[in-house]
């Protein structure tokens, strides 16, 4: 691990100034608040429920309870600008832990702006665009030079900020976080590309450290390969694509021509050069061609939704085979058939990643397999409830051939694993899914016992009951009533294997 580095000591070139980051409203600022408990807050929060099934609330609450021992309030000698959610780790931001992290804790935000946590990056971003992937909270330093092959990465902020959007509708966030986040993908592509364009990291670079995805001998943490990763690639196709999404939406078209232009370029040669169509896979790209390694970075291809439907079902097929991802708990990191497999984990030689697992989720919805991204949710949520019962807690990751903890990592980790109880939980067992920039709710009615969500925050505004009352099969017509408790009524849409309707808040 590199030293820690302190902005103005030590450096070796003149930074570029970056227009982009001149606009950035983050840096310079400081906001404290007081920071709620748990007890303080769990009045504000949704109240999901299955009956039958009061572990799955156990592990819900306990979730949020540990979420909230982690409230910080940034110090004036950080830099930070935000109260935020602490990692959980060892005093450091992650930048990719807190991008997942906001994915649960946007269900809090009544109670705290967990999505503040993000602001903090923003606030310690470099005048030539680069931001660090691991920063530290107490003192105004990086853990990681700038030009560490490792220094930075994944880029998946646009893609949290997205997300949050489709859930409030605030597009006054777009308009703040659209400049600091463009200069840094152009940062990336500065300093992160081969003489083509295509994209290198590392194995911590890319958050998946010891991942064998490298050739042998090559260090699988630090060392960048040689190799085009198709996570790095595709990460950075999705950031384009959200970048003009939201250039459009804030009247800023004319400033991405440049995105759009990299985002084709790399769509084709992902989609020409990094598909095998031997194995139905993508792969990283070694300087002997396709690395053969089958591991879950390659579905960042299908989260930035850019697989030909030809090859949907073949690709999306390997996560529910059983010789590869669809093991005990679903889906390991490494696919089982690969000589360097762990039936316990062995970190990210075959675990269950709370991010990871998110990420192909929602990769499946984008691709509208639904069905199939709740099979996988139902199957992580049992698993981490499970250990839950069995340990009092959360885990880092999990063992794939086992229901149990992961060989390694951190305990209490709320954190990215706070993803399973709440958000999956919430997001595909239970089925509810809120679209507040059309005040509307998806309700994809799965399940047959009673069930449903107090308390359910909508946009910026709007929190409604929702409760499906219990039927006798999966086909039958679900009775969904819905109260709205303050703000204006929603549209829900209840849809279910037999047909779908749309009502009103009451």
């Amino acid at each position: 691990m590199s030293v820690l580095y302190i902005p103005g000591e030590g450096k070796t070139y003149s930074e570029k100034k970056n227009a982009l980051v001149e606009e950035n409203v983050f840096i310079g600022k400081y906001n404290s608040v007081m920071i709620p408990t748990y007890d303080e807050a769990k009045d504000l929060l949704p109240k999901p429920f299955i009956d039958g099934h009061d572990e799955y609330r156990a592990c819900y609450d306990k979730a949020w309870r540990i979420a909230f021992s982690n409230l910080r309030n940034p110090t004036k000698e950080s830099g930070f600008c935000s109260p935020f959610i602490d990692t959980a780790f060892n005093g450091f931001l992650f930048m990719w832990d807190s991008a997942f992290i906001v994915m649960f804790g946007k269900y809090g935000q009544r109670a705290f702006d967990f999505h503040g946590t993000l602001d903090n990056f923003y606030a310690r971003q470099h005048p030539d665009g680069f931001i660090c992937r691991e920063i530290c909270e107490s003192a105004s330093g990086d853990q990681f030079f700038r030009h560490d092959p490792s220094s930075t990465g994944p880029n998946i902020l646009p893609w949290a900020e997205w997300l949050y959007y489709e859930n409030t509708g605030d597009a006054e966030r777009i308009r703040k976080v659209f400049p600091p986040l463009l200069a840094y993908h152009r940062w990336l592509r500065e300093h992160r590309t081969w003489r083509d364009g295509t994209y290198w990291t590392t194995g911590w670079g890319c958050g998946m450290d010891n991942s064998p995805r490298l050739p042998r001998g090559v260090d699988p943490e630090f060392s960048h390969g040689h190799m085009v990763w198709i996570d790095a690639c595709c990460q950075q196709i999705l950031s384009g694509r959200i970048l003009v999404n939201m250039a459009e939406l804030i009247g800023r078209r004319g400033e991405v021509s440049d995105i759009e232009k990299e985002t084709e370029m790399l769509t084709r040669f992902v989609n020409d050069n990094m598909w095998d169509g031997k194995t139905g896979f993508y792969y990283d790209l070694r300087s002997d061609g396709p690395s053969g390694v089958k591991t879950l970075a390659s579905y960042w291809a299908l989260a930035a939704g850019i697989v030909p439907e030809d090859r949907l079902e073949r690709f999306a097929s390997h996560l529910f085979n059983k010789d590869e991802f669809f093991r005990p708990h679903a889906p390991a990191t490494l696919s089982a058939d690969d000589p360097d497999y762990h039936p316990r984990g062995g970190y990210w030689r075959g675990s269950v990643w709370a991010p990871t697992t998110y990420m192909v989720l929602r990769a499946l919805d984008s691709a509208g397999m639904n069905d199939r991204a709740r099979v996988l949710a139902k199957n992580h949520h049992s698993a981490v409830v499970k250990v839950f019962e069995d340990t009092g807690t959360f885990w880092e990751n999990y063992a794939p051939d086992y229901i149990e903890r992961g060989e390694s990592g951190m305990t209490d980790f709320v954190g990215w694993s706070g993803l399973p109880p709440i958000a999956v939980f919430m997001e595909y067992v239970i089925g509810i899914r809120p679209h507040g920039r059309d005040r509307m709710i998806e309700w994809r009615v799965g399940e047959t016992a009673r069930h449903g969500v107090e308390n359910y925050p909508v946009g910026r505004d709007s929190v409604v009951d929702l409760v499906c009352e219990a039927r006798a099969n999966t086909n039958e017509r679900p009775v969904v009533t819905a109260k709205t408790v303050s703000g204006e009524p929603v549209k829900i849409k209840v849809a279910w294997p037999g047909g779908e309707y749309e009502m009103m808040s009451k």
